[in-house]
């Protein structure tokens, strides 16, 4: 690159000396007089104004060969013309301009790794736009800086062309053509001069890599020159982490195949020696008794000195004083080497600051939800001790609620003070209704319609209320249901929820039956910690049951033997824990939900049902999340009731268990193959979350991988493994304007000849 910026400079060199040769010949033929007057001709779009702003003499000045040359050098910096004379007409200055065009289009064709826009605004660093004097000698940095922008990407085999093509009114169009090719690949990463560790293992801690199964979607076969970087600090911080605090990068030589497809990278290091940690103290202002402060630490001496885990255990004092009030603490770690002992001494010197207390606690960007519906979520209160711990925990209530794609929090000192501080939360609210319907025909349930309103936050309020109809041959449901979450103030929910049933469900792959049902129930939540609910629910049903000749056997035998109409009081009773970081698209945490469900004797039947679930979600990278979800459930009779009643029974497959099966296919069948369900359930799935490729910034949008298990089993099957389905594929969800949609391919293994397998599967909704 150095050759065409040397021949940028001489012909730069070699324009100025002509000018100044020009401007002496110019000159000698000035004899001194006092300008009475001053004329620019040649003028097109510039105006005489700026001319004069320029003009290094004025009326009344006396003009000599100097001031000749002086003006004319003068105008030429400008570099807005590519001629200037001066003449003189008796005592009239007058000064002859020849203006360069000016660029009225800068076109680009064949660009597809980078947008025009960026490519524009590359230019305009160099002093290249749409607008600007043309000067031909920039056209050579025009080029180096594109060429630059895509060496940058890893295209060193570009190849760009500019054609300039005059217009009328002393115009230009400028048109750039570039040719990207590819990404150079990288063809190999050497690690010369280490010892302590293989070259594979250092060679994982980089995001760079040759080509693998995942570099379609990782790209990390590509090199960059700011990947490069980011590995290279991730080589240092690996040793760093282990002891080798002298750890060194030599030099690091990048070389590229004469086809510009390949890059190959050697990286020569020095591991120097590894070091423990030696004796550690506390110094400073120590407002805390130092057995916390040690606590606090996570890091002990004659262990292996590691960067990372010294800052952590700085992070961790700064939490500990943050949390007792003091939000601007400074905590340095400041090492002492010890080459001989080859150990870090440690002294942690601590500058807790004022204590800070919290004037106002502010909330701003809610402009449905009440402020009093955030509000009761904030565990820091005004007045009080500012806790790190407590407004992160409010942050993460807050975002827990599902009312808000965004919730954001600032601590600001209140100004003229220095022991006060404003809270700030800040959110951005998402559509907290939903509307689902659906219109269709098929030849089994001929036209269906359904329709269900959920509101989980009802004009501000908080409160869940949601609406239901559904109308096919299948079902007629009307429902409606109502809960508040701060039925007091201590946070104790109470909801109801009343409903109208009539169910034909042999059109839903489920074998022949018909209910009537309606009833009720009322349920209450109870907070035991910021985490853990208590669920208790009192609710009645009353049911009646219509057989047909193709009814399965089983469920005749239990209507002969308990009759067909029902009416069923039931006490529910459960717990859960939700520590997820987000509702909808959780990244971390868990959750975990535990429940049972009795009939009293009072009523008709007596039966149980309790089960467990839990989804845990792990972060593997900033974009990379795994989940894993277990679900079982068991059903009984007892008391006067001999069998389980079949219209409680558990049925699984279908996107929200088993994907890649009919929903509620399978377990035990009758002999026309319909699902009879079970009295147990086990459902297992492993997923990994991710976001699309190239498309990152898309937060409402997730993909991911997964491997599905489950079955159910009835009264009188063995629960055996063997007898599990499973299935593997790929699935996305997207929380669109129109509300959740979820879409799954997959492919269903161990079936047998009974199962009823289904590769693409969705569920959606609509928004408002």
């Amino acid at each position: 690159m150095g050759a065409p910026l040397n021949f940028v400079k001489k012909r730069i060199t070699i324009a100025i000396l002509g000018l100044a040769l020009i401007s002496r010949v110019l000159a000698a033929e000035f004899e001194a007089f006092v300008v009475k007057d001053i004329r620019v001709e040649g003028l097109q779009r510039i105006s005489a104004g700026t001319v004069f702003n320029y003009l290094p003499v004025k009326v009344g000045d006396t003009v000599d060969s100097q001031r000749v040359k002086d003006i004319i050098q003068e105008l030429f910096k400008t570099r807005f013309f590519k001629d200037v004379r001066v003449e003189r007409e008796g005592n009239i200055l007058v000064v002859v301009v020849v203006e360069r065009p000016t660029i009225t289009n800068i076109q680009f064709i064949g660009n597809k790794d980078l947008k025009g826009d960026q490519l524009s605004q590359a230019l305009k660093q160099v002093g290249f736009a749409e607008g600007r004097v043309f000067d031909r000698s920039l056209l050579e940095k025009v080029e180096l800086e594109l060429q630059r922008q895509y060496f940058s990407r890893g295209k060193y085999g570009v190849k760009i062309d500019t054609t300039v093509t005059p217009l009328a009114r002393n115009r230009v169009a400028i048109k750039v053509n570039i040719k990207e090719g590819a990404v150079a690949k990288i063809g190999g990463i050497n690690i010369v001069g280490n010892q302590a560790f293989s070259e594979e293992e250092l060679q994982g801690a980089f995001q760079l890599s040759t080509t693998n199964w995942l570099s379609f979607f990782t790209h990390d076969d590509q090199y960059s020159r700011q990947k490069l970087a980011a590995d290279l600090e991730a080589l240092r911080s690996y040793y760093l982490d282990r002891g080798y605090i002298n750890f060194n990068i030599d030099s690091t030589q990048v070389s590229i195949t004469p086809d510009k497809k390949r890059v190959f990278i050697t990286v020569n290091i020095t591991e120097g020696d590894r070091y423990q940690i030696g004796e550690i103290k506390l110094a400073g202002d120590l407002v805390l008794p130092r057995e916390k402060l040690f606590d606090a630490l996570t890091i002990a001496s004659s262990k292996v000195f590691s960067r990372k885990a010294v800052a952590e255990s700085t992070t961790h004092i700064t939490d500990l004083l943050g949390n007792k009030g003091y939000a601007f603490a400074n905590v340095n770690a400041v090492p002492e080497v010890d080459e001989e002992g080859k150990k870090v001494n440690l002294t942690f010197f601590v500058d807790p600051g004022k204590r800070a207390y919290v004037r106002r606690v502010n909330i701003s960007g809610n402009t449905k939800t009440r402020d009093q519906v955030i509000r009761r979520e904030i565990r820091q209160q005004e007045g009080g001790w500012v806790a790190t711990e407590l407004i992160n925990r409010s942050r993460l209530r807050i975002q827990r609620l599902g009312y808000f794609e965004d919730v954001n929090v600032e601590t600001v000192p209140v100004p003229g003070t220095t022991d006060q501080v404003d809270v700030n939360f800040s959110v951005v609210e998402r559509p907290s209704g939903s509307l689902s319907a659906g219109l269709g025909f098929s030849q089994s349930q001929g036209f269906i319609f359904n329709t269900s309103v959920t509101q989980r936050n009802f004009l501000g309020s908080g409160k869940h209320i949601s609406l239901s109809f559904n109308n096919s041959e299948v079902n007629t449901i009307y429902s409606f249901g109502y809960t508040n979450p701060y039925y007091t103030i201590d946070g104790i929910s109470r909801g109801f929820n009343i409903f109208y049933r009539e169910t034909d469900p042999s059109n839903a792959n489920i074998a022949r039956f018909s209910t009537d049902s309606f009833g009720g129930d009322m349920h209450f939540g109870i907070p035991v910690t910021e985490n853990d609910t208590l669920r208790l629910g009192f609710g009645y049903q009353n049911s009646e049951i219509n057989l047909t000749e193709l009814s399965p056997q089983e469920y005749q035998d239990f209507v002969n033997s308990e009759g067909s109409s029902f009416d069923i009081f039931n006490v529910n009773l459960g717990w859960s824990r939700d520590r997820r970081d987000n509702a909808l698209l959780p990244t971390r945490g868990s959750f975990q939900r535990l429940f049972g469900e009795i009939s009293v004797p009072i009523g008709s039947l007596q039966f149980f049902k309790v089960g467990y679930r839990h989804r845990w979600f792990y972060p593997l990278t900033k974009s990379l999340t795994l989940m894993l979800n277990g679900d079982v459930a068991y059903g009984d009779a007892y008391g006067d009731t001999e069998e389980f009643p079949f219209f409680e029974n558990f049925f699984a497959g279908g996107i929200h268990s088993v994907r890649g099966f009919k929903d509620n296919t399978l377990g035990p069948k009758d002999t026309d193959n319909n699902a009879l369900g079970g009295n147990v359930k086990v459902v297992g799935n492993v997923e990994l979350f991710f976001p699309i490729p190239f498309a990152e910034e898309l937060k409402s949008v997730r993909l991911s991988t997964f491997i599905d298990a489950g079955n159910v089993y009835g009264i009188d099957q063995d629960i055996t493994l063997g007898e599990l389905r499973y299935s593997a594929g790929v699935s996305a969800i997207w929380l669109s304007p129109f509300g959740t949609m979820q879409f799954s391919l997959a492919k269903a293994f161990n079936e047998q000849s009974n199962d009823e397998p289904q590769v693409f599967q969705f569920s959606l909704g609509t928004s408002f």
